[in-house]
């Protein structure tokens, strides 16, 4: 039997200066990276409204679309059914949405705003809008097109 490796007498796998991957231009890294950005100025700009980005969100698409079932706003808002629930769960326990059975529908609910809720997303979105200008702010005009297109691409949203 031999004994068991020293993790210091591993020889490295390349030389500084051999590595082939290069973080800063891995699109992962990039996009990690940006998503930090987004966040960072969410905070700012929406953090004392105690909204996460997955709670704006689902109050967003609620409020684009009037009345939407748990299940497809969770489809739209590309959150997995336990994320859309406990989002549902918050945003309820803080009066911001209601929900109603479906007609046609007995298995199912329908979420609205409520009255509160609806003057919330009013002003969430309004300061989204500033979050959006200052991630996008370094950017030109065509570049800010471009990277939205390609990002849509990307995501499927084409």
């Amino acid at each position: 039997m031999q004994p068991a490796a020293k993790l210091d007498a591993v020889p490295s796998a390349t030389k500084p200066g051999e590595c082939e991957y290069v973080l800063e231009t891995q699109i992962g890294h990039l996009l990690r990276r940006a998503h930090q950005r987004h966040v960072a100025q969410f905070e700012k700009e929406v953090g004392d409204l105690d909204l996460t980005p997955t709670q704006f969100a689902a109050l967003a698409k609620i409020s684009e679309r009037g009345e939407v079932s748990q299940n497809l706003l969770g489809r739209m808002t590309a959150m997995d059914p336990a994320t859309i629930q406990g989002v549902i769960q918050r945003l309820m326990a803080r009066g911001l949405i209601d929900r109603r059975p479906d007609p046609n529908d007995r298995r199912a609910t329908l979420l609205r705003l409520s009255a509160p809720g609806r003057t919330l997303t009013r002003e969430a979105i309004r300061r989204a809008h500033h979050v959006s200008k200052g991630v996008l702010e370094p950017l030109t005009p065509d570049d800010r097109a471009q990277l939205t297109a390609l990002l849509r691409k990307l995501t499927d949203l084409t």
